[in-house]
């Protein structure tokens, strides 16, 4: 500590690059202190940090002890706990994630101890260093901060084992998923409606979930016990109702429960399949090499929809283009809500078949392939709809939502079928060609980056930079943090710099996405674990990405 402060007294008034000499490795007694990579001035990314402590010095070693899972929650506990101290000091920061609890790297675990990662905005006047500031953060304020979380005493125990229980339980929940035949699991008690748009948190004086009786399923958990709630079948499942009734909101809670939540959240006990993936439309989004046969065929001018490429799909394209995209990740749950989707991807009614005949229309409407692909592919549907009964011939769950209540309406809707039979006709009759994995141009993204004088950035959760590239990723929405973001952007790096994968790139990053996939990551403390499939999506919208 004392040679940091040495460091520091000399660079008072100087020129604020002369930060960079502070870089390197400080013995505070009780931990290590390294300063890894110190901004350049005082409006650049902020000056990145670790503080490192040996297990036998925090007194929670019994934590090595405990399962991964519970790891990455008492991580996440100890990110929350040290963001809580900082709160009155603006200069220093540690990446979060929200409501949910991602596999994080802004604290570490390993074999010698304990790892704070956080970034701080060295103090300045203009572009003057404030040394003597400096020095009050860096060797009185941060060890107090550092101590205060990495020390059992200090911290609220009992509230960190409750939090590491709440995350145990959900992954127990996730893992019975199968096993029973479904797909997501709903549990009664549950708070579905969140304050607003861009405040994740429950809302208040919400109603509570209740599963209707004929869906209601009990599940086992290691420390809550038995919990009862809404099982949702594999295969089709509609959720219908009137709206502002809550049917978005049911899907969105879905969409969201890929991830564990907080204590508190009022979705703790909401699990879906771990590869559930929403897909919507997405005007104007670049498609690469992709064949669409089994939803687009015979194009004006002749243009092969087997090998289909465009820098501005349509809707509908976009559409059908997404949903073989996750296939090819390996997805084996789609998410659909109505008002997010092309219309003339999902149906096609009989006037419409009537005006427009089949040889006239080169897209075959899902309503015509969604039972294949539960039949054929094993993949499962819950989708959103309000404005097409014809689904209903297919459905083999259908939920109505009324009040914010869900109500099993499945006999009901068959009835309405028997009584109200549909005069269009099916389409699309041939089975499902299987999806074909495609190769990528590794070497491409070498030059991307090399270009773009190695550059990854991720602002936030919509966007991010790969050497020269920008990719919009806004339509993305299970991505929960832009730390996803950016890990996904040096998942790139690795991608781009070794060799032998290129044929199969969803093997390779499901490979690199094993327990310990930040050792090959750089010692950056906003960094989170995506999923395969984010990792493919987002590179399926860089526009300049070679897929063959």
């Amino acid at each position: 500590m004392e040679q940091l402060e040495a460091k520091l007294k000399k660079l008072e008034k100087r020129n604020y690059r002369s930060y960079t000499s502070i870089k390197g490795e400080y013995d505070f007694t009780d931990f290590t202190l390294y300063i890894d990579n110190v901004q350049s001035d005082p409006y650049a990314p902020p000056t990145r940090i670790r503080a490192k402590r040996a297990w036998s010095l925090t007194h929670l070693q019994w934590l090595q002890e405990t399962s991964l899972d519970y790891q990455r929650a008492a991580r996440d506990f100890l990110a929350r706990h040290f963001s809580e101290l900082l709160e009155k000091d603006a200069t220093l920061s540690i990446a979060l994630s929200g409501q949910t609890v991602l596999d994080h790297t802004s604290v570490i675990f390993d074999d010698e101890g304990i790892e704070l990662r956080y970034n701080i905005n060295l103090p300045a006047d203009g572009r003057e260093i404030l040394a003597k500031k400096a020095i009050n953060i860096l060797t009185y304020h941060m060890p107090k901060y550092v101590r205060r979380t990495l020390l059992a005493r200090e911290l609220p125990i009992e509230e960190l084992k409750e939090h590491c229980k709440v995350i145990v339980d959900q992954v127990a929940l996730r893992r019975q998923l199968s096993e029973h035949g479904l797909v997501a699991f709903v549990a009664n008690g549950s708070i579905l409606p969140r304050i607003a748009g861009n405040n994740d948190r429950p809302m208040k004086d919400a109603i509570a979930f209740q599963s209707p009786e004929s869906l209601e399923v009990e599940l086992m958990t290691p420390n809550r016990g038995p919990v009862k709630g809404m099982g949702i079948p594999k295969g089709i499942t509609l959720i219908v109702g009137g709206g502002f009734h809550g049917k978005s909101t049911l899907l969105n809670a879905l969409e969201r429960s890929i991830y564990d939540h907080i204590p508190g959240d009022g979705r703790e006990y909401i699990v879906t399949e771990e590869s559930t993936t929403k897909i919507q439309a997405e005007d104007g989004r670049c498609v690469h090499n992709l064949n669409l046969s089994n939803y687009i065929n015979h194009l004006p001018m002749g243009k092969d929809t087997t090998c289909f490429s465009t820098q501005d799909a349509s809707g509908s394209t976009s559409q059908a283009a997404w949903l073989q995209e996750s296939l090819e990740a390996q997805a084996k749950t789609l998410l659909i809500d109505e008002d997010t989707s092309a219309t003339n991807f999902m149906i096609r009614d009989e006037r419409m078949q009537a005006l427009v005949n089949n040889g006239a229309e080169p897209i075959t409407p899902l309503v015509d392939r969604i039972g294949q692909l539960r039949d054929e592919m094993g993949v499962s549907t819950i989708l959103v709809m309000g404005g097409s009964g014809d689904y209903l011939d297919v459905a083999d769950t259908v939920i109505q939502m009324h009040d914010y209540q869900a109500v099993d309406v499945t006999s009901k809707a068959k009835e309405v079928v028997v009584s109200h039979p549909t005069t269009r006709v099916r389409e699309g009759s041939d089975n499902l060609l299987p999806t074909e994995m495609r190769q990528l141009n590794r070497s491409s993204l070498q030059a991307i980056l090399q270009e773009g004088k190695f550059r990854i950035q991720a602002k936030n959760k919509d966007s991010l930079r790969f050497g020269r590239e920008y990719i919009d990723i806004t339509a993305i929405s299970q991505l929960q943090s832009s730390a996803q973001v950016h890990a996904i952007g040096w998942m790139w790096f690795q991608l781009s710099q070794t060799p032998g994968w290129e044929s199969n790139p969803v093997e390779f990053i499901a490979q690199q996405l094993h327990d310990n996939w930040y050792e090959m990551m750089p010692k950056h403390g906003d960094l989170a674990k995506p999923r395969v499939i984010e990792v493919m999506a987002t590179l399926n919208r860089m526009r300049v990405a070679e897929f063959k």
